[in-house]
């Protein structure tokens, strides 16, 4: 006999209740033989119907359960009736539980509260004994209780598990006014008390996610208490009970695997064949169960039922974030956050605002013919850590367009910016998959979508690992020259699985595929290509082959045909995509290996290529002969990018200047190219407004004539705008104090000899922050550094900048070190790691 969630228990097998007396309609003399008669039939026909008989006619699992539901149900009702649990009788039998929701299991519990209206302890007894006994004959496992109305109401108010089954129960025989007093009492109580229960709720449910895992990535995964389970779909019940989400929220007419209900009815059935095939009651499915149960479902092996569970569990998962986040909002705040205003709508880019919290559509955005919005919301959501509204994302899913082929540049830097979030960007990645949107901008992820791998090192499905794998390759953007490269090839390595044949040669064709539709160079798309066809090159032979046998490294380079970029590309991303694999499958051995392969291959090919300065547009020469300050902006091919050349003479703190109105005035510099003639700087920068159009080039210019006579102060009104750009905090136990820019990837600086004598070329690879050409230039011209030319590149959320340095007035080595001090101190440094939080109870 199991423990009681709901309290005590009356009338157990060993209870004195046993010898008080009859119930109220049944004589001494009947109820013995009536019992057992009753408990061999219902045992009898419970037996039948999980036996099955002919498998043609074994009932599929739906329908066993409604079978099992009605067979309770029957017994129930005819067995209050025996009892005289009727209508006006003052008992009810009201069912909580698999019962309540007629999700009623093989070898569940059966769930039950005999209410009475404050009768007798001895009729009480008498008729809980003859109601109970029944039950334990035929060996059904039962929690059970009795109460008065008010009884279970205060172990509702109490307890937090009884509250969440109460909100469940449903009246099954006797007297219906008595279980609507409990129904509609428990309901009544659990809205009114949420604001103070909820974030004990939030405290349980996580605690129960940390015990149980994620049933999407488990091997062995928990159906009914790990996230995305049976009981995550509960607790969306319990915050539409409260009246503070809908239950089942709609995830988009494209959404994989058929919406939240689809998901609830596919767990169902596993868990009810799982029940079935264990002859108990079990919750955790075991792998050599899966086979069968998958079989059973027509489903197919074990492989399919993991993948059919991968795509149920992230459903509900996503459901109940947006359900919670949903709730956290509806709820009035607490503290000081009282009295802050209502939460107003901050600009986050072309279309996109940030509102209570979310990301979400600017009331002019127009999804329906704004081709790059989606991109654009996810890459806002990615670099703030906000989530994307439901509202939004199904809007999204709704109307926008497809995006036209090649894509947009813009479409492609925001999807740089969203891969280069780290972190960040698995749960925005997580809820575009779960809404449709994922599938309709990469077309090939349907085919690792939850696919389950196929060996046990392995912890995440196809489609996670390669997310995390580009999360880990966020890390190491600054060690690559093409960072934008990187995370592509890491987002899309293992593309080719799922379709037969090897993995890595189907992935190449893919990845031609996808370059041209991003709109990657032709010698681009040749390299992620490469990338993708050759990820287990490095790992494989450093672990399989001797490197002291110089055949081993002449073939390393011969197959890569001596690019030494795409050496250093397969470098990082073997570390990426093995920290995403799995606990210790990157470890020292394997690093020291691959590190020493690629250092041999280095050798061989045989050095690094200098950064060169681009050429002078001829109408750019032409202005600076003229003399004065210019200001030209064009339009570019793409719907937000502009040029915006500044022409004027080359005087000390003109590059800071430029660039800082340029950040000032919301411009995002996406590339620059700088350059001198005839006495003046010819200064070119593409850029993209953060939002709306870009000012006038007229106000661009007497910005820029201000800072050059010193009345802006640039770096401080770009720390402010910076300030106020920060997510602002819903609630009060968020820390106060003021944020810092942090950085997925360590800031690199190296050093390259000039062409020309006293000159030298510093390269930095570091993650963007606002304005930070214009505070690197400061810190440079603070030094007296002499920029002759310079070459910069913002590759999504990563700077590869390139400055020609005349060093020949001071010590070159001293001057090195102090610039390289300056420049790493304006650009964004990785977070520190947090301290390890203490064990409960020390």
């Amino acid at each position: 006999m199991h423990s009681d969630p709901h309290g005590s228990r009356t009338g157990g097998p060993d209870s004195p209740a046993k010898a008080a007396g009859s119930g109220p309609s049944v004589s001494k003399g009947s109820a013995s033989k009536g019992t057992n008669d009753a408990a061999a039939d219902l045992a009898r026909a419970r037996k039948q119907l999980l036996d099955g008989g002919n498998r043609n006619r074994r009932l599929d699992a739906p329908s066993l359960r409604q079978a099992l539901v009605d067979l309770h149900e029957f017994w129930l009702t005819t067995k209050g009736a025996e009892l005289g649990i009727k209508p006006d009788s003052g008992f009810a039998i009201v069912a909580v539980g698999g019962l309540a929701r007629r999700e009623l299991l093989p070898y569940s519990d059966l769930d039950l509260i005999l209410l009475h209206d404050d009768m007798s302890p001895e009729i009480v007894a008498e008729v809980a004994d003859k109601l109970w006994y029944p039950l334990w004959d035929a060996h059904i496992k039962l929690d059970h209780s009795v109460r008065t109305v008010p009884q279970a109401l205060q172990v509702a108010a109490t307890d937090m598990t009884a509250a969440l089954g109460m909100l469940e129960a449903r009246h099954i025989a006797g007297d219906v006014e008595l279980s609507n007093l409990l129904i509609g009492g428990v309901r009544r109580e659990w809205r009114t008390g949420i604001r103070t229960r909820f974030d004990d709720l939030i405290t349980q449910t996580r605690s129960r996610w940390v015990r149980s895992g994620e049933i999407a990535h488990r091997a062995e995964p928990d159906l009914k208490s790990g996230r995305g389970g049976l009981r995550d779909v509960q607790l969306l019940d319990a915050l539409s009970i409260a009246q503070l989400t809908d239950g089942m929220p709609g995830l988009g007419p494209e959404s994989p695997g058929g919406g939240l209900a689809f998901a609830h009815g596919r767990l169902l059935d596993v868990r009810t064949e799982l029940h079935r095939v264990a002859g108990r009651a079990r919750d955790q499915l075991r792998a050599q169960d899966a086979d069968e149960i998958g079989a059973a479902l027509r489903i197919g092996d074990r492989f399919d039922l993991a993948r059919v569970l991968s795509d149920s569990a992230r459903t509900i998962s996503y459901s109940v974030d947006v359900g919670l986040r949903t709730a956290g909002n509806s709820l009035p705040r607490r503290g000081l956050s009282r009295l802050r205003r209502v939460p107003v709508r901050r600009p986050l880019d072309e279309g996109v605002v940030e509102h209570a919290g979310e990301v979400v559509l600017a009331r002019d955005a127009r999804p329906n013919k704004d081709h790059g919005l989606i991109m654009r919301v996810a890459a806002a959501s990615a670099q703030t850590g906000m989530p994307m509204s439901a509202s939004t994302l199904n809007r999204l899913s709704d109307s926008a367009p497809e995006l036209r082929e090649p894509w947009p540049k813009e479409a492609l830097n925001d999807l740089l910016v969203l891969l280069g979030s780290g972190r960040r960007a698995i749960a925005a990645i997580e809820a575009l998959d779960r809404t449709g949107l994922w599938g309709r901008l990469i077309p090939e992820w349907g085919a690792v979508r939850d696919l389950p791998p196929r060996d046990a090192v392995h912890t995440w499905t196809v489609d996670r690992h390669l997310v995390e794998t580009a999360a880990y390759a966020s890390a190491l953007t600054t060690r690559v020259a093409r960072p934008d490269l990187l995370v592509l090839g890491a987002l899309i390595h293992d593309i080719g699985k799922g379709r037969g044949g090897d993995h890595s040669v189907v992935g190449a064709e893919l990845a031609t595929q996808i370059g041209n539709r991003l709109g990657l160079w032709p010698s681009d798309v040749a390299l992620l290509s490469a990338m993708v066809r050759h990820h287990l090159l490095l790992p494989d032979t450093a672990t399989r082959r001797d490197l002291d046998d110089p055949v081993t490294v002449e073939t390393v380079v011969d197959t890569l045909g001596a690019d030494s970029v795409l050496l250093e590309l397969l470098h990082a991303l073997a570390e990426a995509d093995s920290l995403a694999t799995g606990p210790g499958v990157w470890g020292d051995w394997k690093a020291s290996l691959i590190r020493e392969l690629v250092r041999r291959c280095r050798m061989v090919m045989a050095g690094e290529t200098l950064p060169t300065p681009d050429p002078l547009d001829p109408a750019h020469v032409a202005l600076a002969e003229k003399g004065g300050v210019h200001v030209d902006l064009q339009p570019t091919d793409g719907s937000h990018t502009y040029v915006v050349t500044v022409v004027a003479p080359d005087t000390r703190g003109l590059l800071s200047d430029a660039a800082g109105v340029l950040a000032l005035h919301s411009l995002r510099v996406l590339s620059a190219s700088l350059g001198s003639h005839d006495g003046s700087a010819v200064n070119s920068f593409a850029v993209a407004p953060l939002f709306g159009a870009p000012p006038q080039a007229g106000l661009l210019r007497q910005e820029i004539i201000r800072a050059q006579a010193g009345e802006l102060d640039l770096v401080a009104m770009l720390d402010a705008k910076e300030q106020d750009a920060l997510p602002v905090p819903l609630d009060d136990e968020t820390d106060s104090s003021v944020p810092v820019v942090y950085a997925q990837a360590p800031p690199r600086v190296l050093w390259f000899d000039g062409t020309d004598p006293g000159q030298v070329v510093l390269e930095l690879r570091a993650e963007d922050r606002l304005g930070l050409l214009c505070r690197l230039a400061t810190a440079l011209e603070s030094l007296g550094a002499d920029v002759r030319w310079a070459r910069v590149a913002t590759l999504g959320t990563s700077v590869v900048d390139a400055f020609c340095l005349d060093l020949r007035d001071s010590d070159s080595r001293a001057n090195r070190e102090e610039i390289e001090r300056a420049i790493l101190a304006v650009v964004p440094a990785p977070e520190p790691p947090k301290p390890p939080e203490k064990p409960e109870g020390t």
